[in-house]
């Protein structure tokens, strides 16, 4: 086992103050912006970046954002994820539990909550992106559901999942991985740890690594349900959130073998995730606020393909290439309400497709004007393929502005 004085952790944030807790505090950390040598309230340092010493520790461990190219990383000599850590052995742990890792673009979220919620009563745990860090889980439970974003998985380099669920992929923090490439192989990692018997369901057509792994590539939902013998039609969601579904019954079947029809259809999905609301006139609204990438958002424009749409798109949409997402859009009966920080690069693009395109720039107008053109035969819909952070707090506030806005027309 490691000794805790010779971990350094590279930022001051939820993930790293769990596991300085977990080792009993008094760690050292290195946080970019910390100006000036402090202690928290737990005995741990919090020193500034500049003042990392590789020499000095022999373990570093990144919180999951922690850019690839920073200065601090680049100079750590031993650096490994959270994931290695708490699963690793590092650790004076001989009982692991048994994992499963959910990744992908979208769907992740959904996808852990409805597994969780399958096997709650085999005592598992749900962590990772999801909000609780691994640290925090309970060292004894038999199974950790665990959301796993592509940063986490760039830093790991020792532990694997037990069973990993590979949602679709679409490109995706290109400003952090530096390319598409570099964004697929991270998501593609776990399969090279990963041993004979263990269970990967990943896309097909992606490069797949030298595994040992079970293999399952599926191209459609059919193609999973066929496989695994699961009846869709006893599963009541549609759209992204049917694949979802199918996931979660898969992994549970696996392991019990069992499918819990009636267990699944009980779960409610979280707001901000294809909600459809009706205005004083009846006319059918969308919020989908979580859709911050091109995958989330023509998976919901899917679901109304034959209807006149009116479309609220744009945000920070973090330097992705709009192109595949303008090719579906052309072939669709819709109007674009550009809004946020690349509201004149959609204008720009919508006039490249011949895309008819009001610039709007704010939410609140571009609701306005839809409200003078929406009738109870066209769709409304927030899908903005793109984060809320130039304009709001989170995408969690940016639907709530939908909703209220939709309630006082």
């Amino acid at each position: 086992m490691i000794k805790a004085k010779n971990i350094a952790l590279l930022g001051y944030g939820k993930t790293t103050k769990a596991i300085a807790n977990l080792l009993g505090n008094n760690l050292t950390f290195f946080d970019d912006n910390t100006t000036e040598p402090k202690v928290d309230e737990l005995g741990n340092k919090i020193l500034p970046s500049s003042q990392f010493n590789a020499n000095e520790f022999k373990l570093e461990v990144a919180t999951p954002s922690m850019h690839p190219e920073s200065k601090i990383v680049k100079e750590s000599k031993n650096l490994i994820s959270e994931y290695d850590l708490i699963l690793g052995n590092y650790l004076n742990s001989n009982k692991k539990p048994f994992t499963i890792w959910i990744s992908g673009t979208n769907g992740k979220t959904t996808t852990t909550q409805m597994l969780t919620h399958l096997l709650e009563s085999k005592g598992a745990q749900s962590g990772g992106n999801i909000g609780t860090p691994l640290a925090d889980l309970d060292q004894n439970a038999p199974i950790w559901i665990l959301e796993t974003s592509s940063f986490t998985l760039h830093h790991t380099k020792e532990a694997k999942p037990n069973i990993y669920l590979l949602l679709p992929i679409t490109p995706d923090h290109l400003d952090w991985h530096g390319s598409k490439d570099a964004y697929i192989a991270d998501k593609l990692k776990p399969l090279t740890l990963m041993q004979e018997g263990e269970l990967a369901l990943i896309p097909k057509g992606l490069p797949i690594p030298q595994t040992n792994a079970w293999v399952v590539e599926y191209e459609t939902n059919e193609d999973l349900a066929n496989y695994f013998k699961i009846d869709s039609t006893k599963i009541k969601y549609k759209g992204a959130f049917l694949l979802d579904s199918l996931f979660a019954l898969i992994a549970s079947k696996v392991l019990f073998n069992k499918i819990e029809y009636q267990l699944i259809n009980s779960f409610t999905v979280d707001a901000h995730r294809q909600e459809e609301l009706k205005d004083n006139q009846d006319r059918v609204w969308v919020n989908d606020s979580k859709a911050t990438n091109l995958d989330a958002t023509i998976q919901v424009l899917e679901l109304y393909r034959e209807k006149p749409i009116h479309l609220i798109l744009g945000g920070d949409d973090k330097g992705v290439d709009l192109t595949e997402l303008f090719e579906y859009l052309k072939e669709l009966n819709l109007t674009i309400y550009s809004i946020g920080s690349n509201s004149q690069k959609l204008a720009k693009l919508s006039k490249e497709y011949n895309i008819n395109c009001n610039i709007c720039e704010i939410l609140d107008v571009a609701i306005d004007k839809i409200d003078k053109s929406h009738n109870k035969e066209s769709i409304a819909i927030l899908a903005p393929a793109a984060s809320s952070l130039d304009q709001f707090s989170s995408y969690a506030q940016r639907g709530n502005q939908f909703k209220e806005k939709i309630k006082s027309l």
